[in-house]
C-alpha cells in the first residue's frame, strides 16, 4: 500500500467512494505479496497493482461491481495454461484477492492507518479476508498505543489487537483464524484475519559528502529508506547538494555511528555505505559498523584501497567473521562507472543481501524469481 499511501489518503479526505482490491495471499510464483492493493474510484481512476498487470483488468472489473452492489467479493486468479495472457497469472502461481468498499467507517479506519504512515509511525491494518459474509472486509488499524474500527464482536477485537500488537512489534505481516468470537471453536465457524504491518522505514547512512553520495541517496530514497548523508566537511555537506536526503549531517562518521548506536536508533534493516574512501573517516567508521547488528556495511575504494583497509582492520582487532560483513569494494559488478550506475550497483548488491540471494543472472538460475 505503500506506493498509493499519498494518493489514496487524499482520496480518503476528499469522502471519494472507491473499492480497495488486497491480496491475501499468494501460492507459488507472483509477482506481488500478500496486503499489495489497488484502489478503483466510482469514476473508474485507479491507483496501485496487483500483479504487474496479469490480472488489472478482472481486478477492475470486480472493484466495479463491488462498487455498484456494496457487497466485498473474494476471488483466485491463477495460471491459464490455454492463454497465459487471459486472466491468470503467467508467471505460474495463484492469488487469492479480498475485494471490499470503503464505507464512511472503512474510511476513517484507512485514514488512521495512511496519517500514521506518513507521520513514520508503526502501524497495522487488520481485515477480515475470510469467513462469514457480514464479517468480510471489516478492519481495524493497529498502533503501538491504540486501536480504531471493528471486526464485529468484541473478543475477535480483542484477539485480532492482541496478535496484530504481536506483530506490530515483530515488524512482520501474518495471518491468525479465530472463531466469529475470537477463539478457537472449529464448530462455531473459521475467520481468518490478515494484517499488514507498515513499519517506519528503514535507515540508509550515507557517509562521504561526494557526487556518488547524491546518486545513492536518491536511489536509496527511491527504494524507500530513510536517507541520511554525514560527512565532517562543511563546506560539502549541505541541503542543497542533497535534495534526495531526509537529513544531511556535519560530523565525524564514526561519532555520527556511535551517536545513533547510543540512543537505539539503528537496527537489522539499517544500511551503512561509506564512501569517502580515506582512511581518517573510514576505518574508525568501519571498526564500529562492522561490530553492530546492521543489515548492510559497504565501503567505497579500489582493489588496493580494499586490501589495505581489510589489513588495517584486521590490526584493529577485527576477525574473519567481521570482515566478512564488509561488502568492498561496494556493489556489484555490472560494469558501473558513472555515479547513478555506481548506485545502482550498490543498490542491488543491499537488496540481494537483504533476501539472501545470489549474485547471479536470472537467465542463468532457475527456480523462484520472487522471494518473501
Amino acid at each position: 500500500m505503500i506506493e498509493i499511501a499519498a494518493d489514496l489518503r487524499q482520496w480518503c479526505e476528499d469522502g471519494r467512494p472507491f473499492a480497495l482490491a488486497t491480496v491475501t495471499g499468494v501460492r507459488g510464483s507472483a509477482p506481488r505479496g500478500a496486503g499489495a492493493c489497488v484502489a478503483v474510484d466510482a469514476g473508474g481512476q485507479v491507483l496501485g497493482s496487483i500483479s504487474g498487470g496479469c490480472v488489472e483488468g478482472a481486478v477492475y472489473d470486480l472493484a466495479r461491481d463491488v462498487l455498484a452492489t456494496g457487497e466485498p467479493q473474494c476471488a483466485a486468479f491463477g495460471y491459464s495454461d490455454s492463454d497465459a495472457f487471459a486472466v491468470g497469472l503467467s508467471c505460474g502461481g495463484t492469488i487469492e484477492v479480498l475485494v471490499r468498499p470503503v464505507t464512511s467507517t472503512a474510511r476513517a479506519v484507512l485514514s488512521r492507518v495512511l496519517v500514521a504512515m506518513a507521520e513514520c509511525r508503526p502501524v497495522a491494518l487488520t481485515t477480515v479476508v475470510g469467513g462469514p459474509a457480514h464479517l468480510l472486509g471489516a478492519t481495524m488499524a493497529i498502533t503501538e498505543h491504540d486501536d480504531a474500527g471493528s471486526l464485529g464482536h468484541p473478543g475477535l477485537d480483542l484477539a485480532a489487537s492482541r496478535d496484530s500488537r504481536a506483530l506490530l512489534t515483530l515488524g512482520r505481516d501474518g495471518a491468525h483464524h479465530y472463531d466469529p468470537h475470537g477463539g478457537c471453536d472449529p464448530a462455531a465457524g473459521e475467520v481468518t484475519v490478515l494484517t499488514t504491518v507498515h513499519s517506519t522505514p528503514p535507515q540508509m547512512l550515507v557517509y562521504g559528502a561526494i557526487d556518488f553520495a547524491a546518486a545513492v541517496s536518491r536511489i536509496g530514497k527511491f527504494l524507500g529508506y530513510r536517507v541520511t548523508v554525514c560527512d565532517a566537511r562543511e563546506v560539502f555537506t549541505t541541503a542543497q547538494r542533497f535534495p534526495a536526503a531526509d537529513e544531511v549531517v556535519v560530523d565525524w562518521p564514526h561519532r555520527h555511528l556511535r551517536a545513533l548506536a547510543d540512543s537505539g536508533a539503528l537496527d537489522t534493516r539499517t544500511v551503512v555505505c561509506v564512501l569517502t574512501h580515506d582512511a581518517k573517516f573510514d576505518l574508525p567508521l568501519l571498526e564500529l559498523a562492522l561490530w553492530l547488528p546492521l543489515g548492510y556495511v559497504g565501503a567505497m575504494g579500489s582493489r588496493r584501497t580494499d586490501a589495505q583497509r581489510r589489513d588495517d582492520l584486521r590490526a584493529a582487532g577485527l576477525g574473519p567473521a567481521a570482515l566478512a560483513r564488509l561488502h568492498s569494494p561496494i556493489g556489484l559488478d555490472i560494469g558501473a562507472t558513472t555515479p547513478e550506475e555506481t548506485a545502482l550497483s550498490i543498490a542491488a548488491e543491499i537488496i540481494a543481501t537483504r533476501v539472501g540471494a545470489p549474485e547471479r543472472r536470472l537467465s542463468t538460475t532457475s527456480g523462484p524469481i520472487h522471494r518473501r
